[in-house]
């Protein structure tokens, strides 16, 4: 059975543990010392928590304006692409969003041979 690893949070009360039931002079600073590294780790979390959900967010409204940009016709990523309006909006942000609807079943996807003989994918709303 594969041990669980320890983070930092259960070191901290590892030590504080160790520093309750032992007397030394500096106690009450130790204590409020480890005290408070255990809520910098906490405040640190759920700042990261905050962060993910807001990417999350932003992703998931990309994700709602590529889909109403998708037709019942195969388009390549480029011109859904260039349909999008946003100075954040790259090629590789709508791909990604594309994977995630195909991979939700509310988009297809198949391959397509361009004027230059090149094979792309292609895009449209799932019937």
């Amino acid at each position: 059975m594969e041990e669980k690893r320890l983070t930092k949070k259960d070191y901290y009360n590892l030590i504080k543990d160790v520093i309750e039931v032992t007397e030394i002079e500096a106690k009450d600073e130790l204590l409020a010392f480890v005290e408070k590294q255990v809520e910098m780790i906490e405040s640190k979390a759920e700042k990261a928590k905050a962060r993910a959900a807001e990417k999350r967010a932003a992703g998931d409204e990309l994700r709602g304006v590529i889909k109403s940009v998708l037709t019942d016709e195969f388009q390549t990523a480029d011109a859904i692409t260039s349909q999008i309006d946003g100075e954040d909006v790259t090629r590789a942000k709508v791909i990604a969003r594309l994977g995630q609807l195909v991979k939700n079943g509310e988009a297809e996807k198949t391959d397509v041979k361009t004027e230059d003989n090149r094979t792309v994918k292609a895009y449209k709303i799932a019937e």
